[in-house]
């Protein structure tokens, strides 16, 4: 094949790859006023306390189980919806689930994750607004999170999996 045709195809096809794509910079708006509001809920919601994480991991309060048990069931039921009817992208993509394997890697992996959950009181997800609220000493713990990220990502190849 030619590269004109070859461009030509790739022009048309409605399956390409999102970092592929150039979009100018306001199109990305969207996600940050999402990304705002997320974190504004997170925040009201009390998801990011500190004293709420200490209080799930001690099993002092149902609130963090209900919100981890609501996502979890939101998600499941997404996920059989997804399945059971085809439903596609917006831009009309078969939405593929691969089936996961479970592996030993997953319980060491779990354990760092719930320990670093337990001693920092700050899940991964809502770092960010931790920030947007003042709590700016969480820095340290982004940092350690972007660094133990990379560690993994220089090691994996030599890790159980």
């Amino acid at each position: 094949m030619n590269t004109e045709k070859v461009q030509s195809i790739d022009a048309n096809t409605a399956c390409v790859n999102a970092s592929d794509q150039k979009e100018p910079i306001w199109y990305n708006i969207k996600y940050i006023l999402v990304g705002i509001i997320f974190g504004i809920v997170f925040v009201k919601a009390e998801i990011i306390s500190w004293f709420r994480i200490q209080e799930m991991f001690r099993l002092q309060s149902f609130h963090m189980y209900g919100v981890i048990g609501t996502a979890v069931l939101v998600g499941a039921i997404s996920v059989f919806l997804i399945k059971k009817f085809n439903i596609k992208t917006i831009q009309g993509e078969t939405i593929v689930i691969a089936n996961k394997e479970f592996n030993k890697g997953q319980i060491y992996g779990g354990f760092l994750f719930g320990l670093g959950w337990a001693i920092t009181g700050a899940c991964p997800g809502p770092l960010y607004a931790h920030i947007g609220a003042g709590f700016y000493a969480i820095s340290v713990v982004i940092l350690s999170a972007i660094a133990g990220t990379w560690t993994y990502g220089y090691f994996k190849d030599k890790l159980p999996h």
